[in-house]
């Protein structure tokens, strides 16, 4: 029987920023799925504020120089990669110099407001990171994204990337965090998600504005199953969860998580087994 794969995908890990609830998580739960078994391979962004000498993160040739066009505009790609040696484990950085370069992560240092491109990263952060793995020529069983930041991902590999032969049989797994970012992304964000063929149906939670709330609606809308990260959610969210009806998995504190997401994998993946 082949490994199964997992492609971990979030918008922060511990060591590379100041440790957080999700970074903790998203360093600690690939190193256990690992030893667990299983194949995997684990993304976030390359944030100007990681320091690359001390981390050791070096660029892949092979995999940048690609060119991303986002609202009608091309960027570079570039991959950079370093390891956690206690963990033999690699992560793979999202780079883009207009995007990351800035010594910060999603708001501005000095004033504290969130970036008026953080509509624009993370759309090219979600397709980076596809076009990534599709040049690795590696194909997930199952695709875990943690984060707000991670919030479209669902959509592009369900959308976008729909026909991909990699990705048509990925099950999308979104953890839901207390992440809340103030108000809403850029006001021209939907006219950037349409030009990459998005239709008015397939954003329909962000229609109205594109808040906290509404991303993680719409990351719940095009994943196949709903964990929850943190002990509290939105009462609205909640609601939207379960009027849903996919696969959930209620908040598991630090000794329980890693056992109780591997088996929840697994259930998954045998329902795929059995589907097919």
């Amino acid at each position: 029987m082949k490994k199964a794969k997992v492609l971990f995908v979030s918008q922060d890990i511990t060591p590379y920023l100041d440790e957080t609830y999700i970074g903790k998580i998203a360093r600690r739960l690939p190193q256990s799925i690992q030893e667990r078994g299983k194949e995997i391979r684990t993304f976030m962004p390359k944030y100007g504020t990681i320091n690359e000498r001390r981390h050791q993160l070096h660029e892949v040739i092979r995999l940048s120089g690609m060119n991303l066009v986002i609202n009608d505009v091309d960027h570079p790609l570039i991959i950079k990669v370093a390891s956690i040696p206690s963990a033999r484990m690699q992560v793979y950085f999202i780079d883009n110099e207009e995007y990351f370069s800035r010594k910060a992560t999603l708001t501005d240092k000095t004033s504290g407001k969130h970036f008026d491109d953080n509509d624009e990263r993370a759309m090219f952060f979600a397709r980076g990171v596809v076009e990534t793995v599709k040049k690795l020529g590696w194909q997930p069983d199952v695709i875990h994204c943690h984060g707000w930041f991670t919030s479209l991902l669902p959509m592009y590999i369900k959308k976008y990337y729909a026909e991909d032969p990699l990705f048509v049989d990925a099950k999308v797994v979104v953890s839901l965090y207390e992440d809340e970012y103030p108000k809403t992304l850029n006001k021209k964000f939907l006219d950037k998600l349409t030009f990459d063929g998005f239709t008015k149906k397939d954003l329909k939670h962000l229609t109205e504005e594109s808040s906290h709330l509404n991303m993680q609606k719409q990351a719940i809308e095009f994943a196949d199953a709903i964990m929850q990260g943190t002990e509290k959610l939105n009462p609205e969210l909640e609601k939207f969860i379960k009027k849903s009806g996919k696969p959930f998995l209620e908040y598991k504190n630090e000794t329980e998580y890693m056992d109780a997401y591997n088996e929840f994998y697994d259930t998954m993946l045998e329902e795929v087994a059995e589907l097919g």
